[in-house]
C-alpha cells in the first residue's frame, strides 16, 4: 500500500480527518488494479502534470483514440500522445525523466482515476512511459456530468503574460471544472480536479485567484503537497470553443475558524492560452448536486 507523505498527514491533523483519511488510506495502491485497466483502455483524453525545465508547475492535456491509454504490465502504463509543440511540458514529456502526476477522468460517468509515478520516453517517441507510484480511485463528488470529446488542433495564436487578460479572466469566472497540478518538492506529483458552480474559481486580480476547498475523501493530496512546496499549475478548458488556458504559479491554503473551512489562494506568475486542441462539449453540463452555492468574488 502506498502511505501518506508528511505533508498530507499534517494536512489531515489539522483538519480534523486523520479516522477518514486512515480508512481512505486502503484505495492507494503501487499496482494498477484490473478495474483500473479496463477504464483507462477506453478514455480519450488524460491530465498530466509536472514541472517543466525552469521548475514552474505546469498542467497539461493529452488526447487520443480509446487505446492511446496502454496498460503494458501491472506497474507501467504506455502514454501514445504528446503535448503539442505550444504546450509547456512537451520537452518534459517527450523526454524524461520525469515526476508526473497524472489523471484520467469521464465526466459521463463521473468516474475518475489518478495513476502518479516516473516517466520516460516511449522507444519509438511517440509518447512517453509511466512507471506508477501510487494508483488510485476518488469519488464522483462535484464533477460535472458532459460528454466531452478532444477538440482538433489548428493554427492560431499562443498568448502568453504574467496575468490574466480581461477575456482569460471572464473564462476563470465561468468555469465549473479546472484542474491542478501539484508536487511534494522531491518525490512525487499529482494531477487532480476541482469542481462546483460557476464562480466558484474566484478572480480577484489578473494575478490572484481563489477557490473553496470542498468536503472530499480526506486524502488531502493536493493540498498536503502544497504543505510542502507552493508550486502549482492549473488547467482551465473552455467547453465552448476547445480552448485551454494552463496557468502557473504558487498556492497556498487559508484556514477559516473550524478545521473544515479551508480556502486556496492562488498567485499567477505565468499563463499561455490557446484557442484550440482542448476538450469540445456540445451540451450544457448536469451539476452535481453537491456543489455548493457559491457567488463570484465581490
Amino acid at each position: 500500500m502506498a502511505a501518506y507523505h508528511s505533508g498530507e498527514l499534517t494536512v489531515q491533523r489539522r483538519a480534523a480527518l486523520t479516522e477518514r483519511a486512515a480508512v481512505a488510506e486502503g484505495a492507494l495502491h503501487t499496482v494498477i488494479p484490473d478495474v483500473a485497466a479496463d477504464f483507462l483502455a477506453t478514455q480519450r483524453w488524460l491530465v498530466a502534470g509536472t514541472a517543466d525545465a525552469r521548475g514552474r508547475v505546469w498542467c497539461s492535456l493529452l488526447t487520443g483514440a480509446p487505446g492511446f491509454l496502454r496498460v503494458r504490465d501491472r506497474g507501467t502504463l504506455d502514454v501514445d500522445a504528446l503535448p503539442p509543440p505550444d504546450d509547456p511540458l512537451a520537452d518534459v514529456l517527450g523526454r524524461g525523466p520525469a515526476t508526473i502526476g497524472a489523471l484520467a477522468l469521464e465526466p459521463a460517468t463521473r468516474r475518475r482515476m489518478r495513476i502518479n509515478g516516473t516517466s520516460s520516453p516511449l522507444p519509438n517517441g511517440s509518447g512517453w512511459r509511466l512507471r506508477v507510484a501510487q494508483v488510485f480511485a476518488n469519488c464522483p463528488k462535484y464533477i460535472q456530468k458532459r460528454s466531452p470529446s478532444p477538440a482538433p488542433c489548428a493554427d492560431g495564436a499562443v498568448v502568453e503574460g504574467d496575468g490574466l487578460t480581461d477575456a482569460q479572466a471572464n473564462l476563470v469566472g465561468r468555469a465549473d471544472t479546472f484542474f491542478v497540478a501539484t508536487t511534494d518538492g522531491s518525490a512525487g506529483a499529482d494531477a487532480n480536479h476541482r469542481g462546483g458552480a460557476p464562480g466558484f474559481l474566484r478572480v480577484h486580480s489578473p494575478t490572484l485567484l481563489s477557490w473553496p476547498d470542498y468536503v472530499g475523501n480526506a486524502m488531502f493530496t493536493t493540498l498536503g503537497n502544497l504543505w510542502l512546496d507552493s508550486r502549482a499549475g492549473l488547467l482551465v478548458p473552455d467547453w465552448e470553443s476547445g480552448g485551454l488556458l494552463r496557468i502557473t504559479g504558487a498556492a497556498r491554503v487559508l484556514w477559516g475558524a473550524g478545521p473544515g473551512d479551508r480556502t486556496v489562494e492562488f498567485t499567477v506568475h505565468h499563463v499561455v492560452s490557446v484557442s484550440s486542441g482542448g476538450l469540445l462539449s456540445d451540451a450544457p453540463p448536469q451539476y452535481s448536486k453537491f456543489n455548493p452555492p457559491d457567488a463570484p468574488a465581490q
